[in-house]
């Protein structure tokens, strides 16, 4: 009895797989259902159904990417306008601030550029509370501050005033929104109105020239319907007189005096010629009748005398004993 190696199991396994290998290529080779010119389509079938997953994931992540920048864009649009919106605020704020509460007078330095400080100057005593007291005056010093509860309540009306005007200015902003966003949508509206009015007055203009195209076009059936009847009306007619004509005139009825010559009434044209006349041939065959009797009657002998005045008859056919002359026999 033979013992079963390691090696042994791998080594069958390694044929089976070759094996189960081989006879999958062999089922892809000779299988004439799923082979095409000796190529694999299951393989092509993954590839492409991998490219074609590769290619949907692709394009979802360039939609989301997409959607994202355009987000971004928008969220950008939306802080620069509000940057510059309150940049702008910021410096109108800051000019009414200055031309409120830092005018030229104001300034330290005002007076050396004043060429009247002197004549523009006031007493040389002036009371503590005086704003206009200077430091070289000795009569108001840093850190004093005489007038700390008129400044303060200065500041707290200032700081009311401010807080009011702000409160304002955020109202009247609110209303300024209010009334543009109401001024779009009517304006919007009223867009849609002038839209739906125009769109109201082509669909009746369309509905117009439909109408006008269909009755014309209607008269022009009409119009040619009644102008066929005429010309077939038209066309019968002049069937029928031509039929009439032809009935009635000299081809069809057959008249012989259209086929009189003018070179004399023996003549006749050939191509307008019919034939001969029930007279003329009732003419002609009492003319051959009447060659016949005379053929069938026997001639006097050549011995008798004719009487005078008298011309033998014309003999046609003779025969050549009758031609010569030889005597003729009476009639038993």
């Amino acid at each position: 009895m033979e013992v079963v190696q390691p090696k042994d199991l791998g080594q069958y396994s390694g044929l089976a797989k070759k094996r189960v290998g081989e006879l999958c290529r062999q089922k892809r080779i000779f299988n004439a259902r799923n082979r095409i010119i000796g190529g694999d389509t299951e393989a092509w079938d993954v590839q492409i159904r991998d490219q074609k997953i590769k290619e949907a994931t692709e394009k979802a992540r360039n939609e989301t990417f997409a959607a994202e920048m355009r987000q971004n864009d928008k969220i950008t649009c939306i802080l620069e306008g509000r940057e510059r919106r309150d940049r702008k605020n910021l410096c109108k704020a800051i000019n009414d601030f200055q031309q409120s509460y830092q005018k030229p007078e104001t300034r330290r330095e005002f007076d050396l550029s004043d060429p009247l400080s002197l004549k523009k100057d006031l007493l040389a005593w002036q009371p503590d509370k005086n704003v206009q007291n200077t430091v070289s005056g000795m009569q108001r010093f840093m850190g004093e501050d005489l007038n700390f509860h008129e400044r303060k309540k200065f500041q707290e009306e200032q700081n009311r005033e401010w807080f009011l005007q702000q409160q304002r200015e955020w109202k009247d902003a609110r209303a300024d929104q209010k009334h543009a966003e109401d001024f779009y949508m009517k304006t919007r509206l009223q867009f849609d109105e002038t839209a739906k009015h125009l769109q109201n007055l082509e669909r009746a203009t369309r509905k117009a020239v439909c109408a006008a195209v269909k009755e014309f076009n209607k008269s022009q059936v009409t119009e040619s319907a009644e102008r066929r009847r005429l010309e077939k009306k038209q066309e019968q007619e002049d069937n029928l007189a031509e039929i009439s004509n032809l009935l009635r005139g000299d081809l069809l009825s057959e008249n012989p005096q259209q086929a009189a010559s003018s070179f004399g009434p023996h003549r006749v044209v050939p191509d307008r010629w019919k034939g001969m006349a029930r007279a003329q041939l009732e003419q002609i065959r009492l003319v051959q009748k009447q060659q016949v009797q005379e053929k069938l009657v026997p001639a006097p002998p050549a011995c008798c005398p004719q009487a005078p005045g008298r011309r033998a008859p014309a003999r046609h056919g003779l025969g050549p004993a009758e031609a010569s002359g030889r005597p003729c026999q009476s009639a038993v």
